[in-house]
């Protein structure tokens, strides 16, 4: 087995590469002076179960060029199996026409990963489960969820919880939560979208009045939603509101909107590189290093990853 990493999360692919106790691939991701990547593997990877660790977050379209130019050159370098890790896939938003004339961007990217090379794909909290479907190779999803509940019980495992869905279209996700947090109650914030981008909280669903509230998403792009859903929370009489959300895209104002809103603290994953929030007061990071270690870990012995959430 061999780990590569490309250049959009080295921290995270070296975390995962001490989980696992082995070094990453000697390997050189670099960029001609007109832009173009070029990779070169300085190792010899012929017969070998490769696992290239690359989010497409922010620059999207550069890091997923990487990613492709990591999987040719591996199998041009004949390696056995080649598992794109992709902890954050990008263009996971566009999984469906929202109107006329319209792009279904993820499945694209899935093709283009696919016929890339990759035999397999390792993800972490897919924005739609259906994305699953657009890859005609075996595809994992992992969940966030079990780094973020013991992370809850260990910080607030003493406050009256409830977990919130900021829209109806993540209550799965938040009924998962809560779920693992001794089955607490679920509230679920009603909002209008009027354009991408904006949001507008209508109202609750649920009594929140004296409860410690636990927003919990997948995504966190310009921070909108959840600031608006906390300023609502505390309105209908939360006692406090936290977020935890897997990928913190952060994007535009994201840190000074959530540095200036109800929330108490933003809590996200290091799946997107966010060295910057380093001096933010309210946001914190969670790794997801042991999880994606594990699951490459199990993946190269041939064993169960469905296990993992047992």
């Amino acid at each position: 087995m061999k780990l590569l990493a490309g250049n959009s999360n080295l921290q995270l692919a070296g975390d995962i590469a001490r989980y696992l106790d082995m070094p990453l691939t000697q390997a050189s991701v670099r960029r001609f002076a007109d832009e173009e990547v070029f990779v070169e593997i300085h190792e010899n990877v012929r017969g070998e179960d490769v696992f290239v660790v690359q989010s497409t977050a922010f620059p999207a379209n550069d890091n997923l060029m990487e990613l492709l130019i990591c999987i040719d050159a591996l199998k041009r370098a004949s390696a056995k199996r080649i598992t794109a890790v992709v902890p954050y896939f990008g263009y996971a938003r566009q999984d469906r026409k929202p109107g006329p004339r319209t792009p279904i961007s993820a499945k694209l990217v899935a093709n283009l990963i696919t016929v890339a090379g990759a035999n397999r794909v390792l993800s972490v909290d897919l924005h739609a489960g259906q994305i699953q479907g657009f890859f005609d190779i075996p595809t994992d999803n992992l969940y966030a969820a079990p780094v973020m509940s013991d992370d809850i019980v260990a910080r607030y495992g003493s406050e009256n919880m409830m977990v919130v869905s900021p829209d109806v279209g993540g209550v799965v996700r938040a009924r998962a939560l809560a779920k693992r947090l001794d089955n607490a109650p679920l509230a679920i914030v009603d909002k209008r979208r009027e354009r991408a981008g904006e949001s507008e909280v209508m109202n609750i669903i649920g009594d929140v009045e004296g409860r410690f509230c636990i927003l919990v998403d997948d995504i966190v792009d310009s921070a909108g939603t959840l600031c608006n859903a906390a300023a609502a929370l505390r309105a209908a009489g939360a006692k406090a509101v936290v977020a935890y959300c897997t990928h913190g895209v952060l994007s535009g104002g994201a840190v000074a909107r959530v540095e200036g809103s109800e929330l108490m603290e933003l809590v996200i994953t290091d799946s997107i590189s966010r060295p910057e929030i380093a001096n933010a007061q309210k946001l914190r990071q969670l790794t997801i290093a042991p999880l994606l270690g594990e699951a490459i870990r199990r993946i190269a012995d041939e064993s169960s990853v469905s296990s993992l959430f047992d």
